[in-house]
C-alpha cells in the first residue's frame, strides 16, 4: 500500500502541466514571430530608432544617419527620396533618359539590400504646401506593376490594387491621393480606402484639409461639391467654384457672374463687387471684396464696412484686417480704423499665440500682443507653437520667450540638450547644465544643440561643427553665409536648398 501511496500523492497537476506546456508553446511560437518579423524588415525595411537623411558628397547621392555615419554610399546620380526618415526605406532613381522620360527606380535598407522587389517601380507621393514646402505623404509608398499604379504601406502590405493609371497627391492636403483610370478621378486616403468614386473629370480641394469637401466637375462640364462621405453640398451647375467659403457660404460663377450662395444653392450676394476674396470668420459679418483691383470689406447685405481701398486684405481673427497700402503692410478693425501703422514689409497673425509678428525691411519684428502693443523686438529665428515660445536674436543674444512674453530660460526651452551657448567679450562659447563652461568663449558666432546633439560654430568666418560633449567633429572650413539655415549632424552640413532636407560634404 506505502509504494502505492507514493505513487498516487504525487498527482498530476494537469492544469500546471497544460500551462507549462502552453507557456513552451507560447515562447517557441514567439521566437517564429520575432524571427518573421525580423527576416520581413530584412526583406522590407522597418521603423528603427535611427534618423535617416539624405547626402550629398562628390556629385554623388548616398545616406547618412543622425550621428553622421554613412548608411548607403553617395553613389548614386540622382538624390535619394527617404520618405519618412524614422524607417531605413531609400528610394534610388537610375538609368535615367531625360529626352525620353524613362527611368527605373528601386527600394533600398539600411543593409544596402532591395526590398519591394515584385514592383517594377517604386516611388515616394510628393505633397507641398501653399508656401512650396515640400513633404512626403505619411506610411504610403506608390508601385508600378505591369504598367499600372497602386500602394503599399511601408512594410510593402497592399493598399492599393495596381489597377491606376496615376496616383498623385492632392497639394496641400495630407492623407489625400487623386487617383485616375480611365480618363477618370477619385479620392482614396493613404490607408487605401475610397473616398470619393472614379467618376469625375476634374478634382481638387476645396480649403486646407479634407473636411471642407471637394469641388468636382462633372461630364457636363460643370461644377459641384462634394464632401468626406460622398454627400453632394452643391449641385454641378456652376461655370466655376472657386476656393473661397465659410460659414456654409461658396463663391461660385454661374452665367458668366460670380457671387455668393449658400449650401441650398440659394443666392445671398450678387452685386456690388467684381470678386470675392474670402468669407469672413464670424457668422453673417460679411466678404472681402475687391473693386477696381482694390480690397475692402461689406456685409451680406450689401454694406460697404471698409472702402476697396488696399492692395490686399487679409483678415486676420474677427474683426481685424492686415492690409497693404503703398507697399507697406499696417493693420485696421472692421471700422477701417488704423490699429497699427503702414510701416512695415510684413505682418502675420499667429493664432496659436495670439501674437502679432511685424517685419521691417531690416528683417527686425516686432511682436505685439492682441492689444497691438509692441512686447519685444529683434530678429525672429523660431515661432514654436507646440511648445509654446518663440525664439529672437537681440543684440546678437539669443532670447526665448513664452506667448505671454515672459522670457524663458533656454535650459527649460532645450531641456534635452547638454550644451547650452553662452556669450562673453564678444565671443560664444558652451556651458553645461550647472553653468560650467564646456567649450571655451572662441567663436565669432554659434547655434544651439540641434536635437542630434550638435551644435554649429563659426571661427574666422568659416562654419564648422561640436558634439554633444563639446567636442570638434567638423574644424571650422565652410563658408555658409549665403545659406538660410547653418546645421551640422557630424562632418556634414545642412544643403542650401533647405526645401531638400540634404545634408552635404565637400
Amino acid at each position: 500500500m506505502s509504494r502505492g501511496r507514493r505513487y498516487e500523492e504525487p498527482k498530476l497537476n494537469l492544469k500546471k502541466v497544460f500551462a507549462v506546456i502552453l507557456a513552451f508553446v507560447v515562447i517557441i511560437m514567439s521566437i517564429f514571430v520575432i524571427h518573421g518579423i525580423l527576416s520581413k524588415e530584412e526583406k522590407t525595411g522597418g521603423i528603427t530608432s535611427k534618423t535617416y537623411f539624405s547626402a550629398y558628397k562628390d556629385n554623388k547621392w548616398g545616406v547618412i544617419d543622425e550621428n553622421g555615419e554613412t548608411v548607403i554610399e553617395p553613389s548614386y546620380e540622382e538624390m535619394i527620396i527617404i520618405p519618412d526618415n524614422k524607417t531605413d526605406i531609400f528610394l534610388c532613381t537610375y538609368d535615367v533618359n531625360y529626352d525620353t522620360g524613362e527611368y527605373s527606380t528601386k527600394a533600398l535598407n539600411s543593409e544596402n539590400k532591395e526590398v519591394f522587389t515584385d514592383y517594377t517601380k517604386v516611388e515616394a507621393i510628393s505633397n507641398t504646401d501653399k508656401n512650396n514646402n515640400l513633404w512626403y505623404e505619411k506610411n504610403v509608398l506608390k508601385v508600378q506593376k505591369d504598367g499600372k499604379w497602386g500602394t503599399i504601406n511601408q512594410k510593402g502590405e497592399q493598399l492599393l490594387n495596381t489597377e491606376y493609371d496615376s496616383i498623385t497627391a492632392i497639394q496641400g492636403i495630407e492623407n489625400t491621393l487623386l487617383i485616375q483610370k480611365d480618363g477618370k478621378y477619385g479620392v482614396a486616403n493613404n490607408e487605401g480606402r475610397i473616398i470619393l468614386d472614379v467618376a469625375y473629370t476634374e478634382i481638387t480641394n476645396l480649403g486646407d484639409d479634407t473636411t471642407a469637401g471637394y469641388i468636382v466637375k462633372d461630364d457636363t462640364g460643370l461644377y459641384g461639391i462634394v464632401d468626406n462621405s460622398k454627400n453632394v453640398v452643391l449641385a454641378n451647375n456652376y461655370q466655376e467654384i472657386q476656393k473661397v467659403y465659410g460659414n456654409n457660404l461658396y463663391v461660385v460663377t454661374q452665367d458668366g457672374k460670380q457671387k455668393v450662395v449658400n449650401s441650398a444653392g440659394e443666392d445671398v450676394l450678387t452685386q456690388g463687387f467684381e470678386q470675392i476674396s474670402a468669407i469672413l470668420k464670424t457668422q453673417d459679418q460679411g466678404v472681402i471684396y475687391v473693386s477696381n483691383g482694390q480690397y475692402g470689406v461689406m456685409t451680406l447685405t450689401g454694406e460697404v464696412k471698409i472702402p476697396a481701398q488696399y492692395s490686399n486684405l487679409v483678415e486676420a481673427k474677427a474683426n481685424t484686417f492686415i492690409a497693404t497700402k503703398d507697399g507697406k503692410q499696417g493693420i485696421v478693425d472692421i471700422d477701417n480704423n488704423e490699429k497699427v501703422p503702414f510701416n512695415y514689409t510684413s505682418i502675420s497673425y499667429n493664432e496659436t499665440g495670439d501674437i502679432y509678428i511685424a517685419e521691417d525691411e531690416n528683417f527686425n519684428s516686432n511682436i505685439m500682443n492682441s492689444n497691438f502693443e509692441i512686447k519685444q523686438t529683434g530678429i525672429l529665428i523660431e515661432v514654436n507653437t507646440d511648445s509654446g515660445y518663440f525664439e529672437l536674436r537681440q543684440e546678437d543674444d539669443y532670447k526665448y520667450y513664452n506667448f505671454r512674453f515672459e522670457e524663458r530660460d533656454v535650459k527649460d526651452i532645450l531641456n534635452n540638450n547638454t550644451l547650452f551657448l553662452d556669450k562673453k567679450d564678444n565671443k560664444y562659447g558652451y556651458l553645461d547644465k550647472d553653468g560650467n563652461v564646456v567649450v571655451e568663449y572662441i567663436y565669432d558666432d554659434a547655434t544651439e544643440q540641434n536635437e542630434y546633439g550638435y551644435a554649429s560654430v563659426k571661427k574666422d568666418g568659416k562654419w564648422g561643427a561640436i558634439n554633444s560633449k563639446g567636442e570638434v567633429v567638423q574644424e571650422p572650413t565652410y563658408n555658409l553665409d549665403d545659406y538660410l539655415i547653418v546645421d551640422f549632424i557630424g562632418k556634414w552640413h545642412l544643403g542650401k536648398d533647405i526645401n531638400m532636407n540634404y545634408y552635404n560634404q565637400e
